[in-house]
């Protein structure tokens, strides 16, 4: 049962349009996913039906497929995100080369989302400040192969000090009433009040404003929220302008969605294939380079690295060794100075030297697409489904092994005397 005061609320903002709103939440929700460019070539699925109009990836399927269980979602070949999710990321339209920051980024469905358009080149920093989400959004950030991004656990406000005009590009997907997920959760229902609508407008206005600071004068801001609240979208937007006069709203094309004011648009269920969102597309005034932050110390790799490298003919992307805790990362080229910043995941984690070998991490492996040892299975093979167990397979040649399901890297197995000793790790087993 939908909270009164809300339904009141949307038959005043809707109008005529209210009885089709109440028909769409009592339709079966649509679901979608989002094939993961940085896996390959997108392959054939049967359960896959029409295209998501506003993301070139992304695809609505039968919900009784249940593509969560598939392999290849353990591959990172495909996200599975609510297709007005997928909105915000391609009203922000982020480039290879660029520096783009995502604010609010947990889980990383819009995350993975700016990773995959800007195919592996340029700097991304994703931040979440909720620490148990942070790790969700980092083992997101490595099985989708990401290897450019650095996922820190921050206030916005200390980034704003530290990362101030470093960014062309800052996506807000701000923390929000829900009320567009009431169909999709139905802890969003029973948390709703109109207080919790007031709150989360207060909240807004401090990240934006963090989130100004960030955008480099010429640079792109996108604002979006899940929720139908004028409080948290329309109004929100028209306070951050009147407090920052040096953003305005840039004109944008997106004929799938309600406009809402010149370069803000509202995604109602009632009117496309998705749930409730909002989304604002703000322009920083001015045309000027981005701020250059201080840089990391470059540290040189280990011994035990390059001969790994080496025997199975891995080469890496512009970018420098970073060393976190017992792991060696490669950092994306450009990365700042992390002194004092809560970091979760600074780069590609590439493994851990230790004395005359190498252990290679599963991060690793995911963001590979070959290497000159590797073994593959099929999807629907009963090798995959045992390696994905923990269960031994047999092994075709000695040493580390990436193995691939149709193509696609999903982790190492270690070849001895015939068997494939395995390395998928233990908290991923199924």
């Amino acid at each position: 049962m939908l909270p009164e005061a809300f339904l009141k609320r949307m038959e005043h903002q809707l109008g005529e349009e209210y009885p089709a709103f109440l028909a769409a939440l009592e339709r079966p929700r649509a679901v979608a996913l989002r094939f993961n460019p940085l896996k390959g070539e997108a392959p054939h699925m049967d359960f896959t039906g029409d295209p998501v109009p506003w993301e070139p990836r992304g695809y609505y399927y039968d919900p009784n497929a249940r593509p969560g269980l598939h392999p290849y979602h353990e591959a990172g070949v495909y996200y599975l995100q609510e297709a007005s999710a997928m909105a915000p990321v391609s009203l922000l339209d982020p480039q290879p080369g660029e520096w783009v920051c995502d604010l609010c980024a947990a889980p990383g469905g819009k995350t993975t989302q700016i990773a995959g358009r800007m195919a592996g080149k340029g700097f991304l920093l994703c931040n979440e400040i909720n620490p148990k989400r942070a790790k969700i959004l980092s083992r997101n950030i490595e099985r989708m192969g990401v290897g450019n991004a650095l996922v820190t656990n921050e206030h916005p406000g200390k980034l704003a000090e530290r990362f101030a005009g470093c960014f062309d590009k800052v996506l807000i997907d701000a923390p929000c009433s829900g009320e567009g997920m009431f169909r999709k959760e139905e802890a969003a229902v029973t948390d709703w009040s109109q207080e919790t609508v007031e709150m989360c407008a207060r909240r807004q206005q401090e990240i934006l404003a963090s989130g100004a600071m960030l955008v480099r004068p010429g640079g792109r801001l996108v604002y979006s929220t899940c929720t139908f609240a004028p409080e948290e979208n329309e109004q929100a937007v028209a306070a951050f302008l009147e407090k920052h006069p040096d953003f305005t709203m840039e004109k944008a094309e997106a004929p799938w969605f309600t406009p809402a004011g010149e370069g803000a648009f509202r995604l109602l269920p009632h009117k496309l294939l998705g749930e409730g969102h909002f989304a604002a597309v703000l322009h920083r005034q001015g045309d000027a380079q981005r701020e250059e932050p201080t840089p990391a110390p470059a540290e040189k790799l280990p011994k035990e690295w390059t001969d790994f490298a080496k025997d199975l003919e891995i080469q890496l992307p512009a970018g420098q060794a970073l060393t976190f805790g017992q792991s060696i990362y490669w950092a994306p080229e450009g990365m700042p100075q992390l002194r004092g910043l809560k970091v979760e995941r600074p780069g590609l984690e590439l493994g851990v030297a230790k004395k005359g070998r190498f252990e290679p991490a599963h991060a690793l492996a995911l963001w590979l697409r070959g290497c000159a040892r590797q073994q593959d299975f099929a999807a629907d093979s009963p090798e995959i489904a045992a390696y994905m167990h923990g269960d031994v397979v047999s092994a075709k040649e000695k040493g580390w092994c990436l193995v691939t399901v149709d193509g696609y890297s999903i982790g190492w197995g270690k070849g001895a005397e015939n068997v494939l000793k395995n390395h998928y790790p233990k908290g991923l087993r199924r």
